[in-house]
């Protein structure tokens, strides 16, 4: 087994404890207004890019944003006109990538979104309350984190 230098350790501290308070006032607010969603288990996800590699391309803000809120969209868009099947969840998945690729905004964790949004039956508001609330405010998080913190430029460009 390999050892753990004490800067390893501090930064991956840091990074469950950035993750942590995200995740934690995320639910808060959630707790705080019972009528509306902030959290969704595609976050949970998106806290690794964000915290522990946050020099990816995958974690800057246009491929949070965007690639979260373009696979919701997809989701809604064929749970809407073809409802919920096996064929129709693989179909919104495998849309869901190609559009992230297509506007480079490719984010892996927004691949389950699709899922998430048939799986629930979700309605239209679903794009603004929890993904665009909820992804802004992640986003905040994690400028305050990396910038104030960490005392390291997050992000590499915002869009």
């Amino acid at each position: 087994m390999q050892r753990i230098s004490q800067q390893n350790l501090k930064m991956a501290l840091l990074a469950g404890g950035g993750a942590m308070l995200c995740i934690s006032s995320l639910a808060a607010l959630e707790q705080l207004t019972p009528q509306t969603i902030w959290l969704m288990a595609p976050f949970g996800a998106t806290m690794v890019l964000l915290f522990a590699l946050p020099e990816s391309p995958l974690a800057q803000p246009r491929n949070i944003f965007c690639g979260h809120l373009l696979t919701s969209l997809v989701g809604l868009i064929i749970l809407n006109a073809l409802g919920v099947s096996p064929l129709t969840l693989g179909l919104a998945v495998g849309l869901g990538i190609a559009v992230m690729m297509l506007t480079h905004t490719v984010h892996p964790p927004a691949g389950a979104n699709p899922l998430v949004v048939m799986l629930t039956a979700q309605h239209w508001d679903f794009l603004y309350m929890p993904v665009a609330s909820g992804v802004a405010l992640i986003l905040a998080y994690g400028w305050l984190y990396h910038n104030l913190l960490c005392r390291r430029q997050y992000p590499q460009k915002w869009f």
